[in-house]
């Protein structure tokens, strides 16, 4: 049973992360040989506040590139 886990930072359209979670899951049982029931898809949305690219948040870099 594949098992994926998608990493999103939050702000994305519900029903763009739905047609992903779909894809992703055609994608693997294709290539995979894997019955299409047996593959899980998880998407875990992370607030902007809690991920970061070496020490600046995605919310701090989001609130610099409004001042610009």
């Amino acid at each position: 049973m594949p098992i994926i886990q998608i990493n999103l930072v939050e702000g994305r359209d519900d029903k763009v992360v739905s047609e992903c979670v779909r894809e992703v899951a055609r994608t693997v049982s294709r290539t995979l040989d894997a019955p299409l029931a047996s593959v899980r898809v998880m998407v875990n949305v992370i607030k902007p506040q809690f991920f970061a690219v070496g020490d600046v948040t995605k919310a701090e870099s989001a609130a610099q590139k409004d001042k610009s």
